[in-house]
């Protein structure tokens, strides 16, 4: 009896890794670009794509610029963001839509060029702007207050066009 349950003992976890093994190269990868998988000679091949615009506004809610502007609304290309890209028109930039209002935190990995950074609440007002941040730095960049949206722009933009935290903005999608 002794030798049955030796030999057993193995070939039950041969079978178990196998299973493993085979579950594990069956997986479905995503069809969207991989943050990992990307490199310089993929950056080349990122393009804008309009997909929207943000218009942004003063206090009183009058209009002070209009930008087009691509959605990252996924976990995937919200953690893309803008890294990779090597140069941005001044008016282009990206929305972030995350599911909750939240404290959210982003940081420059991988991204060329420096950015001014605005974290907003719900109710569609600015609470925070990191200005001209430091290209390629992995320092958390928190928004200091919840909030649901996020605009990437080129750095100097909020200073050239008067945008500050109390400011709101509005945005349509295509």
């Amino acid at each position: 009896m002794k030798t049955d349950n030796f030999f057993r003992i193995p070939f039950l976890v041969i079978v178990f890794l196998s299973a493993v093994i085979l579950f594990s190269s069956c997986q479905k990868q995503p069809d969207e670009i991989k943050v990992d998988t990307v490199n310089n000679k993929d950056a080349a091949k990122i393009q804008f794509k309009k997909q929207g615009e943000v218009y942004f506004q003063d206090s009183a809610k009058k209009l002070l610029k209009k930008i087009d502007v691509e959605i990252a609304e996924t976990e995937e290309t919200r953690h893309l963001g803008l890294m990779y890209r090597e140069n941005m028109q001044e008016d282009q930039g990206m929305l972030f839509l995350f599911p909750a209002e939240e404290y959210q935190s982003f940081y420059m990995k991988n991204t060329v060029m420096p950015l001014d950074i605005m974290f907003i609440n719900s109710k569609k007002q600015i609470v925070k702007i990191h200005r001209n941040t430091v290209p390629y730095s992995e320092k958390s960049l928190p928004s200091m207050n919840p909030s649901i949206y996020v605009v990437e722009v080129n750095a100097g933009f909020a200073d050239k066009y008067n945008i500050k935290e109390g400011s709101h903005i509005d945005w349509r999608r295509y």
